[in-house]
């Protein structure tokens, strides 16, 4: 609301706004328009109704432009152009000064006054303040605190002061008529810093506004010292009891002085008062401490007891003494001594028990319990102590020693006091165990399979073998050697041969897995002891066989006389009919004598056949007439070694029903066939000519083979070959082709060892019957045989 009269200043502050009014304001009230508001308003609040001041209605505050122009940065009050009312733009403190309202024709000034309000409580600059007071001042003595600042006036502002209740200090505050209020401390009682060093006060600032508000600051009076007190130890007379093994440099004990007093005042250093060189040497006083250490050894039989006197002194010179007395106390200071007098560094193995090692004396510088003393070994050692006089002791064995178990032996020796705690030392006693030749040389294994194949170099190493002996030196020195042996008559050192030193076994000669397969011999280890004692251990070589040979072929064996031998194959054979069958053998053994056949070159393929592993040779189809009549086929032979061997036989089959078929067969292709009937009579003659010739031919031929085969029976049965029981074939000899008359099936048995193979050749296989390895020493003539004998009118031909 507007009001015509001024405040007064000291409760107040003004803030003048000017309105500016456009357009022409009719009727205006002229005149400064005051309001007064209290301080701290929210913003909004109305102040005044300025467009009632005005003299205008408030839309005419918007129609003439009125509008508020601040003097300063900040726009405090705004218009309310709806209701004519000025208000608050923000919250006022009345700090804030000088606004002015204006229009573009007019200026008019509106005074608002800020009203005070107790909304700020005394504050001082600090919290806490602290005020150091020395012990001896004098009384009513002031001292000046810290300022005290509110910013509320008049009644509002700080009014007095209040202090915590104590016995020495008061507060009183200067009349000064403006400015900041400086508050006093004064002393009103004699302060005692040793009865009170630290006095904490509450210093209460009170304003007089309603309801009143306060400040508080803590007020910490430190009491300063002054030298009034001389240092006093705690005790006059400190007593104290230590052990005689004290180690130097050992704290014995403390003494203690102390001065009421503060800071220098207070510092208090110690020092011996009238002590002889003895003490000086034995304990040490820290100065600053007090702390008394040992400074050399103690010893009870030394000394048993010392006085000290000790002086306390502060820095100004006071001083205070007292005395120490120091025991000191016998302890089990001393440990056994053990001192050999006698003794072995070496025993043998074969010393019996009871033996005496060493003998030794213990004895110990204390007394009574401490200077008894009681020693001991290892009980899981071979050794015992007695005990003798005079505090001797002798070490001897009980029972027998082994180097081979133990080669050397520490004894620890320990002698052990009775005091308390006991104190006990150790001695050790080494003691070599000798050796004596009472152990073997001795093979890791029972025996030894060597496995070595067949063929090797000569002077090769084959095996080693090792004997240890755990003897010692000489003792265990192993020679090597091989047992006395013959191997088919022939000495073993032959055959194999060994290093003395390093039992390495050599070949010296190579081995051939066909002529022997394994060697027993017998390798015998010997020490240099003495007596020397020695060991043997069995040793196998095997000889691993190795594809070195090529199959052999027994049958069809190949003829002296460089021609190919024939097989007779009837043309009415079948399909699998056994026209013959290869033998052969391998003197290799296992899968290097196993062997297979195949049929590996023929002149009509597809004729015939060779079975895998019986070698037999089957016709494969029926014959054709218009198969020739001499077939020629190629068979290899080969095992099943790494790398596979192999051998091969040619094989020659007449293709006939019989002798004279295989004859007019072979006539026939010599004559040649012409449809010119002119020369038919000379063809017939040629022929006949030739078939005598044949026939001639044929007839000298078969007494040469008689007469061969007379002769290599009596050869046979003279060298007693191993196959002397196989017949020999029947051969006729056309144009240089020895013919097979009479041909054989056979089955051959192999087992692994193909030299035992089983042979067996039956009867002419027209026959298709198998008889035994006995007849195949007899001969079966052929009925031609016999035909042409009785036509020469000779005799028949004579069984081999």
């Amino acid at each position: 609301m507007a009001i015509l009269q001024r405040r007064p200043p000291r409760h107040h502050r003004r803030l003048v706004l000017f309105f500016m009014l456009l357009g022409m304001l009719w009727g205006a009230r002229a005149g400064q328009i005051r309001y007064s508001i209290s301080e701290e308003l929210e913003k909004g609040s109305f102040v005044g109704n300025i467009a009632k001041d005005l003299g205008l209605e408030p839309r005419e505050l918007g129609e003439r432009g009125v509008r508020i122009v601040s003097r300063g940065r900040t726009q405090l009050f705004a218009l309310n152009a709806r209701s004519g009312s000025l208000v608050t733009a923000g919250r006022i403190d009345r700090e804030d000064v000088n606004i002015l309202v204006e229009d573009k024709l007019n200026l008019y000034s509106v005074e608002v006054e800020i009203l005070d309000i107790n909304d700020n409580a005394p504050r001082f600059l600090r919290e806490e303040l602290e005020v150091k007071i020395i012990e001896n001042a004098a009384l009513s003595s002031r001292f000046p605190l810290m300022e005290v600042y509110d910013p509320d006036v008049g009644v509002n502002s700080l009014q007095g002061f209040k202090l915590s209740e104590n016995s020495h200090f008061s507060v009183d505050m200067p009349k000064q008529a403006d400015g900041p209020k400086y508050p006093e401390l004064v002393l009103e009682r004699a302060l005692d810093r040793e009865g009170e060093a630290i006095h904490q006060l509450v210093l209460t600032a009170m304003d007089g506004g309603d309801p009143v508000r306060t400040g508080m600051a803590r007020i910490l009076v430190t009491v300063l010292d002054a030298n009034d007190n001389a240092p006093v130890f705690t005790q006059p007379v400190y007593r104290v009891s230590v052990p005689e093994d004290l180690p130097v440099g050992t704290p014995v004990l403390s003494v203690n002085a102390t001065d009421q007093d503060e800071g220098l005042h207070s510092e208090v250093t110690y020092s011996f008062v009238r002590i002889t060189d003895k003490i000086s040497k034995t304990f040490c006083l820290n100065v600053l401490t007090g702390e008394i250490t040992t400074s050399a050894n103690l010893d009870y039989e030394d000394s048993s007891f010392y006085e000290l006197d000790v002086e306390a002194r502060d820095r100004p010179g006071l001083q205070d003494r007292a005395k120490v007395f120091i025991t000191i106390l016998d302890v089990n200071d001393n440990v056994p001594e053990v001192v050999v007098t006698s003794g072995s560094r070496s025993v043998a193995e074969s010393t019996p028990p009871g033996t005496v090692i060493a003998l030794f004396q213990v004895y110990d510088r204390d007394s009574g319990p401490n200077g008894l003393v009681t020693c001991s070994i290892s009980r899981s050692l071979p050794f015992e102590l007695e005990k003798s006089v005079d505090n001797y002791y002798r070490l001897v064995t009980n029972t027998v020693l082994d180097r081979e178990h133990v080669s050397m032996y520490n004894i620890t020796v320990t002698a052990t006091d009775e005091g308390r705690p006991p104190l006990s030392t150790e001695i050790l006693i080494s003691l070599n165990v000798a050796d004596i030749n009472d152990n073997s040389p001795a093979f890791p294994h029972s025996s030894y399979s060597v496995y070595i194949p067949e063929n090797n170099p000569r002077g090769a190493s084959i095996f080693a073998v090792t004997a240890y002996d755990p003897d010692s030196r000489e003792n265990a020195q192993v020679t090597y050697s091989l047992a006395e042996d013959t191997i088919q008559g022939v000495p073993l050192s032959s055959y194999i041969s060994i290093n003395s030193d390093t039992g390495v076994l050599y070949a010296l000669l190579s081995f051939d897995y066909e002529q022997f397969r394994d060697l027993q011999l017998r390798v015998i280890a010997s020490d240099s002891g003495d007596p020397p004692l020695s060991s043997n251990v069995s040793l196998s070589i095997f000889v691993l066989d190795q594809n070195d040979n090529t199959p052999e072929i027994l049958y069809p064996a190949l003829p002296t006389d460089g021609s190919t031998g024939v097989e007779l194959a009837p043309r009415s054979a079948e399909p699998g009919y056994l026209v013959t069958k290869v033998v052969a053998v391998d003197r290799d053994s296992g899968q290097n004598a196993w062997l297979s056949y195949r049929l590996l070159k023929a002149s009509e393929p597809g004729l015939f056949a060779v079975g895998l592993h019986t070698g037999e040779v089957r016709t494969a189809r029926a014959l054709l007439d218009r198969d020739a009549l001499k077939q020629s086929l190629v068979v290899a032979v080969q095992d099943h070694g790494q790398p596979p061997l192999s051998a091969t036989v040619t094989l020659t089959v007449a293709v006939a029903d019989s002798i004279p078929d295989v004859l007019a067969d072979l006539g026939s292709l010599e004559i040649p066939h012409h449809s010119d009937t002119s020369g038919l009579t000379l063809y017939l003659v040629v022929a006949v000519a030739v078939v005598s010739c044949v026939f001639l031919a044929f007839v000298i031929v078969l007494l040469a083979l008689r007469l061969r085969r007379w002769h290599k029976s009596h050869m046979l049965q003279a060298s007693g070959g191993g196959l002397g029981g196989m017949p020999a074939s029947h051969f006729v000899g056309v144009d240089g082709v020895r013919a097979f008359l009479q041909t054989y099936s056979h089955e051959v048995s192999l087992t692994a060892d193909s030299r035992g193979s089983h042979v067996i050749f039956p009867q002419p296989n027209y026959a298709d019957t198998l008889i035994s390895q006995e007849s195949c020493g007899k001969s079966e003539p052929l009925l031609i045989q016999e035909d042409i004998c009785k036509e020469l009118d000779v005799e028949p031909c004579a069984s081999q």
